[in-house]
């Protein structure tokens, strides 16, 4: 890289570009929507049947639709406008959040709808995150695209932040008021989503839809070792250090802190990831890209070696503090990474099945945990997935090299497209 002014371009003249501040609204009333649905939906199943179980089935219901459609929703995104395809995602999440405010006024006692409620969200999801992932770079230059990725990252944490905390009050006054909230801040983000014009000229897909293209997506992950060893290195990762899921538990029987302790927990893995997110939109990382990439994933799984350990509600704090921070450097590379070195005709398609992994690390984490922690014992689960992460780091080091040996974003470059043909 050329020391030239790209590299010292600020987040607020990145912030000047309409359409970037369009994307980042979107984003941020997008991700305060899922906060306040994810709060509001998991309170009220538990409040309809007192079952913990219930509450991982709720999560299985939203990520199935991901897993099941990854061959169409990835297709969808790089064959049609991308903002259209998140217009009509988000025009279902408000459709849902909607019902789910006719659904609670009715005062109801069956919990079976609200599988099927969540179940429509994650389609929508599922069609909306590789469409706008694909986005970012057509708003954002190779230069500046590492702060779009960082400032997504930070409106991101401010509404996972906020979002709960505005669906507790919310839902205490009345769940009708967090399901009209969330159908609100649906349509805000739909309109924002449909005022951005793109900086550069899309590149569609010009396969037909046949199997064959809607495999592509997985072919290009498992051909480039860069895709697959930074989303394969993610998903082992948190699928075993997915501690943050038995907060409440570590809480009440590891610390004794109860409620408000938790609520302190829950704020402190999000100020992590708020802190850095900020951090990395001043100053994006431009060096070291795969060292860093590994010793963020380390760092995760310290803290969470750490937080399994400990039994002083100060050490915890600082451990879920450490590895949320970690993970959110960990979520900014992997971010900017995962653009450049996908041909921009199956970015759709590539964003898709990494969705797949993530959600698969996320859920999957959270029953694999949650099933440890049944058959070890709460603590013991919390250090065995701490070490196994690490286990992670260690054997990926060796099994991707090149991943490892990337110094900066520059060095990884835009992948040719797929296929070649007119943009639309």
């Amino acid at each position: 890289m050329s020391e030239g002014a790209p590299a010292r371009i600020g987040a607020r003249e990145v912030l000047r570009d309409r359409s970037v501040s369009a994307l980042l609204t979107s984003q941020l009333l997008f991700t305060a929507v899922h906060a306040i649905l994810a709060t509001a939906i998991g309170k009220q199943v538990y409040d309809l049947t007192g079952r913990p179980l219930d509450l991982g089935l709720i999560g299985l219901a939203e990520f199935l639709p991901s897993a099941l459609l990854v061959l169409v929703t990835g297709t969808v995104a790089d064959r049609f406008d991308k903002r259209r395809v998140a217009a009509a995602a988000l025009a279902l999440e408000l459709g849902t959040a909607a019902t789910l405010a006719w659904y609670a006024s009715t005062d109801p006692t069956a919990v079976g709808p609200m599988f099927v409620f969540a179940g429509m969200l994650g389609l929508g999801r599922a069609f909306h995150s590789p469409a706008v992932r694909s986005i970012k770079p057509l708003v954002a230059t190779p230069e500046t695209l590492p702060q779009v990725i960082a400032l997504d990252s930070t409106t991101w944490q401010l509404a996972a932040i906020l979002g709960p905390v505005a669906a507790g009050f919310l839902y205490a006054a009345d769940p009708v008021a967090a399901y009209t909230a969330a159908a609100v801040l649906a349509a805000g983000s739909m309109v924002s989503i449909l005022l951005l014009r793109y900086r550069n000229r899309p590149v569609r897909s010009v396969e037909r839809p046949t199997l064959r293209s809607a495999m592509e997506g997985l072919r290009v992950v498992r051909r480039e070792p860069l895709l697959l060893g930074a989303i394969s290195l993610d998903l082992f990762a948190v699928l075993f250090g997915g501690a943050v899921a038995l907060l409440p538990a570590i809480a009440e029987e590891s610390l004794g802190v109860g409620a408000v302790g938790l609520g302190f927990l829950r704020g402190a893995a999000g100020a992590g990831g708020a802190i850095v997110a900020v951090l990395l939109a001043a100053r994006p990382l431009r060096t070291r890209v795969g060292p860093a990439l590994f010793a963020a994933v380390g760092g995760f799984g310290l803290g969470t070696l750490v937080l399994g350990l400990t039994r002083s509600f100060p050490v915890a704090l600082a451990a879920v503090t450490l590895l949320s921070a970690a993970d959110m450097v960990s979520v900014f590379i992997r971010a900017t990474l995962v653009p450049l070195a996908t041909p921009p005709d199956a970015l759709g398609r590539v964003h898709a099945v990494e969705g797949v992994f993530i959600g698969a690390s996320n859920e999957l984490g959270a029953l694999e945990s949650g099933i440890a922690a049944t058959v070890l014992g709460l603590n013991a689960a919390v250090i065995l997935g701490g070490a196994a992460t690490i286990v992670v780091v260690l054997l990926w080091t060796r099994l991707f090299p090149s991943l490892r040996a990337i110094d900066t974003f520059d060095d990884i470059g835009v992948r040719a497209p797929v296929g070649a043909g007119p943009s639309g």
